[in-house]
């Protein structure tokens, strides 16, 4: 133990860079939180279904997707650094593409650009990450990568901020009953003043992103690139086949962030199953994003002390208890438990992504890290499931009950089974290490 403490977690060399690869971790974490209630304010001015509303997830979460191989197949040849370049030139494109969106009032433009913007998420995140990862020594790989993250929920806080504050609270659609019934010229103008609302921040954004880029440019920043000759990527991908921390790691993954997704979307369901408004359950998730950053905190200091493996164990074993008080204590109580489970979660993300790449090669981080960061369609599937069974009875959201409890509350058992196999996972791996 004594050893591992006098091991620097960012030597002074790399802090620099170190640093200015962390903020990407917010920038993305910002792009997440803002994002998200453009659903319902998409839905209200442009006056569309939930299914069609829902195009926005789909564009944000298929940008990951679509996009993360081929930003690690760039990366096997070029650095991270212009990898990282490359990401925010297309974070900053896909946010521009909100203005010429707002002034054609197309909905398909705005996926347009929310698709573009996540392919410069999916570089940088590809990028990030693995730099992290390989900016110190490796026995303090895990806890440099949590200490990054840590910034991401700074990012989502201020995100959320944003959206309420300065695009839902502005929204003059949302100020009316009943907006439908509203003559279309009516309808035009406060149309036209409510996505030129939705599109600011996202402009402002595109333009801190180029003043960004441009400090990335003049950086010096450490290649972290392998002598040698590139292995071909049939080599690549069968090694990490065969890798059992990583190929189960990468189901983790997909589980962690449905779980994430699921828990922080039907925050508001849950609140409207008691009563509450969406304005005070948006406090309630802003509660859930505070307790998130706390335990990122916490997880990183704890991880001088245990192994990433039983730490993820002990807090996926936590999570569990919080959404079993959230699926079977109705109430206030039951919210609170839900909003306890952000803490658990805090540390899930870094610690499986630095577990599942802690035994590759510099070239398989690259690709691996591609399947880690196309794990993130876990977001895009698993609330998916999750409204299918809320839905069961009806458009409500306790329309019936199930085991006893309502469909929204029983709904949980969705991220308690997600918890479960990340809880197993801590112990395989903590087992393996014990092994070996």
């Amino acid at each position: 133990m004594n050893s591992k403490q006098k091991i620097e977690v960012v030597p002074k060399k790399m802090l620099l860079p170190f640093i200015l690869v962390t903020s990407l971790f917010a920038l993305w974490g910002f792009a997440n939180a803002v994002t998200d209630p453009m659903v319902q304010a998409f839905k209200k001015v442009l006056e569309l279904s939930n299914s069609q509303a829902a195009w926005v997830q789909m564009a944000f979460y298929g940008g990951y997707f679509c996009m993360a191989l081929p930003a690690a197949m760039f990366m096997r040849k070029y650095s991270y650094k212009t990898g990282i370049l490359i990401g925010l030139g297309l974070y900053a494109v896909g946010a521009l593409l909100f203005y010429p969106a707002a002034t054609t009032e197309q909905f398909w433009f705005f996926c347009l650009g929310l698709y573009v913007l996540t392919f410069g998420l999916a570089f940088l995140e590809t990028a990030a990450n693995p730099y992290a990862l390989a900016m110190g020594p490796k026995e303090t790989a895990t806890q440099r990568l949590n200490l990054a993250q840590a910034f991401n929920p700074i990012g989502l806080i201020v995100g959320l901020f944003v959206a309420q504050q300065f695009v839902l609270k502005n929204l003059k659609s949302d100020d009316i009953e009943n907006f439908s019934a509203l003559d279309e010229a009516s309808k035009l103008l406060i149309k036209t003043s409510d996505l030129l609302v939705i599109r600011n921040p996202y402009v402002i954004l595109g333009l801190v992103l180029l003043g960004i880029f441009v400090l990335f440019l003049v950086a010096k920043m450490p290649q972290s690139k392998e002598e040698g000759a590139m292995p071909s990527i049939s080599d690549t991908f069968g090694n990490l086949f065969k890798d059992s921390k990583y190929t189960l790691g990468v189901l983790a993954q997909i589980l962690y962030v449905g779980a994430q997704i699921m828990c922080w979307t039907y925050i508001y369901q849950y609140a409207e199953a008691i009563g509450m408004d969406s304005v005070t359950a948006g406090y309630y998730q802003m509660a859930a994003f505070i307790l998130f950053t706390i335990g990122r905190a916490i997880g990183t200091y704890m991880l001088r002390f245990m192994s990433s493996g039983n730490l993820l164990m002990v807090f996926a074993v936590l999570a569990m208890c919080f959404v079993l008080g959230t699926i079977f204590i109705n109430g206030i109580v039951g919210l609170y438990a839900l909003v306890g489970v952000s803490f658990c979660m805090s540390l899930m993300f870094p610690t499986i992504y630095g577990i599942a790449l802690g035994d590759l090669t510099e070239e398989q981080s690259k690709v691996g890290s591609a399947g880690l960061v196309m794990a993130i369609v876990g977001g895009a599937l698993m609330p998916k499931l999750q409204g299918m069974i809320i839905d069961l009875g009806g458009n409500g959201v306790s329309d019936t009950k199930v085991l006893g409890v309502s469909e929204v509350n029983f709904s949980f058992i969705l991220p308690l089974l997600c918890f479960l196999y990340i809880s197993w996972y801590g112990y395989f791996v903590n087992c393996k290490r014990v092994v070996v």
